[in-house]
């Protein structure tokens, strides 16, 4: 006997640019799994130039999103629901969670959600406020949202107002080394490493800043790239630390660099469920991070696997970069991957397309 094809056979998901950023490279490597297992997968890209591009999957459809505008990719989505028809549009982010807003009336299939970045704490004042309520509006327009792990869930249920049937927790697909990717270049010694955007919500300058109090044998390596480059490389100056910062740029594969790393260092003022710091523990390397985020006692769950520090703790974050950095500092096991996070996604997908069609009018 044949077996019947999946419910859902065609997924639509979008992204502003292939410049690089977490979302997106998950995104990536989602896209790349769902094709895998036999399903259609269509990626809006508004700007398709980047590093990120080196990583598009085999076999799945691109379509041009409108240059790289926010705007310019939200009208872009709503065409491509209404001409495509996919079973089920994926929004890959809260930061894209508009454009699946634009996307909503011309879709004839649920809207999946990913939740990529802390609710509380990203905004102060009015802003604050204006943000709750635009949470507050999401179950008006995404069918289901998944989250990284329980607390992000929480924080989910809390903000958004979703009851528990209209909430998973999913993990992100875990990174892959990449045989064919240029190396970076690593320092000799010991070494700190940061993995991320050179981008205000990252706040390096901390960690350029701590630097300043570390061993003079001690470097600090920032793979990344982004709009704060100048100012960063400022501060690096006017420290004297031009010789023990580096600043490459973009890694196609940073697992090798964390691998070699003493400790990576995440000192963000807010997150998600970092990647980060799970590629860094899945290296067998420690972590020092801020307290960023829900999920970021989760991902450190014990003090072998690193430590947690206060975001304005300055003193706190030098002394746990030292302790991490002393010789003969023992390193964490390493972390294995977590189940199966695209076939779980393609279960959660062809439930609810199936309910869908179960309960649509006949």
């Amino acid at each position: 006997m044949i077996p019947s094809p999946a419910p859902v056979q065609h997924i639509l998901s979008f992204a502003q640019s292939l410049q690089g950023g977490g979302v997106e490279r998950v995104l990536l490597r989602l896209a790349d799994g769902w094709v895998r297992r036999g399903r259609l997968v269509t990626l809006l890209i508004g700007n398709t130039d980047g590093p990120l591009a080196d990583e598009l999957p085999d076999g799945v459809t691109l379509r041009h999103g409108g240059g790289g505008g926010y705007a310019a990719l939200a009208r872009a989505a709503a065409g491509a629901a209404g001409e495509l028809a996919p079973d089920l549009i994926f929004c890959p982010g809260n930061h894209y969670s508009a454009v699946a807003l634009a996307a909503r009336p011309f879709a004839r299939a649920p809207v999946v959600a990913k939740l990529s970045n802390a609710l509380a704490g990203t905004h102060r004042g009015l802003t604050q406020w204006g943000y709750a309520r635009w949470l507050a509006l999401h179950p008006r327009f995404i069918d289901h949202l998944v989250a990284m792990t329980p607390a992000m869930a929480q924080e989910a249920a809390t903000w958004m107002r979703l009851p528990p049937d209209r909430l998973s927790v999913i993990p992100n697909p875990p990174a892959l080394l990449r045989p064919g990717a240029s190396p970076v270049p690593l320092p000799s010694g010991r070494f700190i490493l940061g993995v991320g955007r050179l981008a205000p919500q990252k706040r390096w300058d901390r960690l350029i800043a701590a630097m300043a109090r570390m061993p003079a044998d001690v470097s600090l390596l920032i793979l990344g790239e982004g709009s704060l480059r100048p100012a960063l490389e400022a501060q690096v100056a006017a420290l004297g630390l031009t010789g023990r910062v580096s600043l490459p740029g973009h890694a196609a594969d940073p697992l090798p660099a964390m691998a070699r790393a003493s400790v990576v260092a995440l000192t963000s003022d807010f997150e998600g469920v970092p990647g980060a710091i799970r590629e860094a523990l899945g290296q067998a390397t420690p972590v020092v991070s801020t307290d960023s985020s829900v999920a970021i006692p989760e991902l450190i769950d014990s003090p072998a696997c690193g430590t947690i520090v206060g975001r304005e703790d300055m003193d706190a974050l030098v002394a746990a970069l030292g302790h991490w950095l002393a010789p003969g500092a023992a390193r964490p096991p390493a972390q294995s991957a977590p189940g199966d996070p695209v076939g779980n996604y393609l279960a959660l997908f062809d439930r609810l397309v199936s309910a869908r069609r179960r309960d649509a009018p006949r």
